[in-house]
């Protein structure tokens, strides 16, 4: 430790260099203040022992310039005085002293001050030497932020926006966030989104967004099924994510006329399908385990179907929204969420948010906040170009029984194999809607028997597909037949499905009798097929999918 004596009396300094150096401190000497101030430039002093009345430059003029030099870290000045009156004693203190110690020197006293002093500007020099590493390691995050920021605004480019068709709102807790929500238009028209949830807040929770906004992107430019993009989501997280982690994920395709909406969804929050005036006309509860949980033979692809017109809107928001907890303690809610969008017509997301702000006394954000409401209305194609179709016929036949049906959904691994034949891959998810809703029809309805009033019930969908399950389970003798014909002159594919079911009374009336009484979701296969048309019996239906009628956007 090194200590600067600064007076102008020799026999004073000699005294105290000898009585510190005694105690193995290392001395300098200065006559005056400005000598002082040049010593502190030459050398690193620890503690200044400074007189009050000196030439040149005094005491009480020197210890702020000392001060100041000395900058945040504690430099301590302990004054030499013979001066008695308090009146000196406060303008030492005033003036940026310390300490002091009167003169003759008390050799006990002053070790003791001097040691004293000594640890306070250890622990400051410690402090200050801790605070420029924070300082260095915040700019450095800061710089980091900003770079991984610029990727994520990079990776996100392709986003565009949809303002007829959706409107969202997204509020992050913090600079990155766990919330993303992707659009996107596929080949064929239809309008898909995807709302997901990751573990956790900030750039932890956000890595997943990149890998995910990638296989979102890649898949619907491919017209990809919502099933299929969920299972290849699922196996990026899994590999990706550690064991804790995973998306809570909503995906949903409305169709390019706005008339059928198919959804996956995965550990989000319940979804509701409202009117105009934002009354609840049907509430879609989560099917499935989040993404990134499940290994790829564990995962599930079952989709939700149903049919939808102009005045309906589908409304899905992250855990964040109904969560939020007032001053109080209470949760805003699910009953308050629905509530609020039965407050005004057509209500948008930021008057959700506000209502959500208001609620919790615009308290400082806990988590993210996500919302998105969907119109159902059409989004027709504005931009054909040419596709090229395979011009050689073709024709495959499957026959599953009751085992196959209980181990296999064979609705993806034909369309794997549609999807190889030149021009229909661009096709891929009407035709996988249209022969999974057909499938599903034929097994459920034909083969088990089923009721779809079930669904309409409260806890429906979860009761039929218990049923479902134990129908299945119990099946002995049972059959499904699926034969597609290709008719490259018509630029056509006709499925026809036919179960072992008793199948139903056809009416000659309209398809519609048919879907109200039979619940076989006749009107989306209307949607998607050229036609569709059932035997006598009702066991067996005919769709044929036009090829030229839904033109491949470039």
């Amino acid at each position: 430790m090194r200590i600067l004596v600064v007076d102008d009396q020799p026999l004073n300094c000699t005294l105290l260099k000898t009585m510190l150096e005694q105690q193995n401190y290392l001395v300098e000497l200065a006559s005056n203040g400005q000598q002082a101030l040049e010593k502190l430039n030459e050398h690193s002093i620890d503690i200044v022992l400074l007189d009050v009345m000196m030439p040149v430059m005094d005491g009480f003029e020197t210890a702020p310039l000392i001060k100041q030099q000395a900058g945040d870290v504690y430099l301590p000045i302990i004054f030499i005085t013979a001066l008695e009156d308090h009146q000196s004693f406060e303008k030492c203190l005033e003036v940026g002293g310390d300490d002091f110690i009167h003169k003759p020197f008390d050799k006990i006293i002053l070790s003791a001050k001097i040691k004293a002093h000594a640890r306070t500007r250890r622990l400051s020099q410690e402090a200050n030497r801790q605070k420029k590493e924070l300082e260095y390691h915040y700019n450095q995050t800061e710089r980091e932020h900003e770079i991984v920021e610029h990727i994520f605004s990079n990776a996100l480019s392709q986003q565009k926006n949809f303002p007829n068709i959706c409107d969202f709102h997204l509020s992050p807790a913090s600079m990155f966030n766990g919330d993303m929500f992707l659009m996107a238009q596929s080949p064929l028209g239809g309008f898909y989104c995807l709302l997901g949830d990751f573990t956790g807040h900030g750039l932890a929770a956000a890595v997943g967004a990149l890998p995910a906004s990638r296989i979102f992107y890649a898949m619907v430019a491919k017209g990809m099924a919502v099933s299929d993009i969920a299972y290849e989501l699922n196996n990026a997280l899994a590999e990706l994510l550690p064991g804790h982690m995973f998306c809570a994920a909503a995906i949903i395709e409305l169709s390019e006329s706005g008339r059928s909406v198919s959804a996956w969804l995965g550990g989000i929050p319940d979804i509701y399908l409202i009117d105009k005036s934002g009354e609840v006309i049907k509430t879609l509860e989560s099917q499935h385990m989040a993404l990134g949980i499940l290994e790829a033979d564990e995962f599930e692809r079952n989709i939700v179907h149903f049919e939808v017109n102009d005045a309906h809107r589908l409304v899905m928001a992250t855990d964040g929204i109904v969560e939020t907890e007032s001053k109080q303690g209470e949760m805003f809610g699910e009953e308050r969420l629905k509530a609020t969008l039965a407050s005004r017509s057509n209500i948008g997301t930021e008057d959700i948010i506000a209502q959500v702000h208001q609620f919790s006394g615009h308290s400082e954000q806990q988590d993210d906040l996500s919302i998105a409401i969907i119109n159902c209305v059409a989004n027709p194609l504005v931009i054909n170009s040419e596709v090229s179709y395979s011009q050689l016929p073709f024709d495959f036949h499957v026959v599953l029984n009751a085992e196959q049906m209980k181990r296999n959904d064979p609705i993806l691994e034909l369309v794997n194999m549609l999807s190889t034949v030149e021009g229909v891959d661009n096709h891929r998810s009407n035709i996988f809607l249209l022969l999974s809703e057909a499938y599903n029809n034929a097994l459920d309805h034909g083969v088990l028997g089923l009721d779809s009033e079930i669904k309409n019930q409260e806890d429906g969908f979860f009761i039929f597909y218990q049923m479902r399950e134990e129908a299945l389970a119990k099946l002995q003798a049972a059959q499904i037949e699926i034969n597609a014909n290709y008719e490259p002159q018509h630029q056509h594919i006709r499925f026809t499905i036919t179960d072992s079911g008793t199948g139903f009374h056809v009416k000659e009336d309209s398809t519609a009798s048919l879907c109200q009484e039979h619940g076989r979701g006749v009107g989306l296969l209307n949607e998607i097929a050229h036609s569709v048309s059932y035997n006598e019996t009702g066991n067996c239906v005919e769709l044929i999918y036009s090829l030229n009628n839904n033109p491949y956007i470039s």
